[in-house]
């Protein structure tokens, strides 16, 4: 058991919210004292994948806490020093692109700026259609960035999507203590899903 304190952030990537969820059941299952946080789209959306009351009530049973949901309660993570690491799980390529040139307009990406501050960690789980494509410099930037890691990704559908690639959410219990002890999961691209 542990007693690493976590914030996990979800943004609008719906059809992976299943597979997020599973992944937060195992690290709470771990001992993890996990504080869900959520974009605006992910706390307000329904879509076909779920209404958003349906995936509010999930996270915040599943993490025993309320959702951290607006800037203004994302803002204090840093100076309150509320996490040991910051996982965002599913991370859409709007909110990798923002991260990467340091834009910071939803609770996600103001959670992910104020925790920073005190150099610590922050796994993304890449979940995008365009990772080979527009995102992938984002992708790059970020690896770059210290303090920045990833949970391992593969392409999801090399016929109909191939510039598409999610996070192995099953290896999110990995990513997560790698990234706790500041080193990188390896391997991070992973065989792609035929």
């Amino acid at each position: 058991m542990t007693s690493a304190k976590i914030g996990y952030a979800l943004t609008g990537s719906f059809c992976t919210f299943k597979e997020s969820f599973s992944a937060l059941e195992k690290l709470t299952a771990l001992g993890y004292d996990v504080t869900p946080i959520a974009s605006f789209n992910a706390y307000s959306l329904s879509t076909r994948f779920g209404t958003a009351d349906q995936n509010r009530e999930a996270l915040e049973k599943i993490c025993g806490k309320r959702i951290i949901h607006t800037i203004e309660e994302a803002e204090p993570i840093g100076p309150k020093k509320m996490f040991d690491l910051l996982v965002v799980a599913p991370c859409t390529s709007n909110t990798l692109a923002k991260l990467a040139s340091g834009v910071n307009d939803t609770p996600v990406t103001m959670a992910v700026k104020s925790h920073l501050r005190n150099s610590r960690p922050v796994l993304i789980a890449v979940s995008t259609n365009d990772a080979l494509s527009a995102a992938a410099k984002n992708i790059g930037a970020l690896a770059n960035y210290k303090n920045y890691f990833f949970a391992p990704y593969r392409q999801d559908d090399t016929e109909k999507k191939p510039a598409s690639m999610v996070a192995d959410f099953s290896a999110l219990p990995m990513a997560v203590e790698a990234a706790l002890q500041n080193r990188q999961l390896q391997p991070v691209i992973l065989g792609a899903v035929k």
